[in-house]
């Protein structure tokens, strides 16, 4: 079900990105030295939509790498409840290890 509204979803969206790529195919230069004034500035000359494509793929890099770093104390939390849960259970069964065999109705609960 899930795979079908994802596709129900990303096919507009994929879409739209081709129907902009077929109406941009303008060439462009993109400078990365903005203060420099002659022709021998650091710059790239492609079409308009592979720049877009560029920026949108970096936009999603940054936001990924911002939403993981702003989740780490989330992580942290989980690993920590993770392993006392470990250390609960493992407890546990030493408990119950040593009950006498006389408490067989403490045994049977859980």
């Amino acid at each position: 079900m899930m795979r079908y509204l994802k596709l129900l979803l990303l096919a507009p969206i994929a879409l739209v990105l081709v129907l902009l790529a077929l109406a941009n195919r303008q060439i462009v230069t993109f400078v990365f030295d903005p203060f420099s004034r002659g022709t021998d500035a650091a710059s790239i000359t492609l079409p308009l939509f592979v720049l877009a494509f560029v920026v949108l793929c970096i936009g999603i890099v940054l936001g990924y790498s911002a939403a993981w770093l702003a989740q780490g104390k989330h992580r942290r939390a989980a690993r920590s409840y993770k392993r006392e849960c470990e250390k609960l259970v493992a407890e546990r069964s030493e408990l119950r290890a040593a009950l006498p065999v006389t408490a067989p109705a403490l045994l049977s609960q859980k």
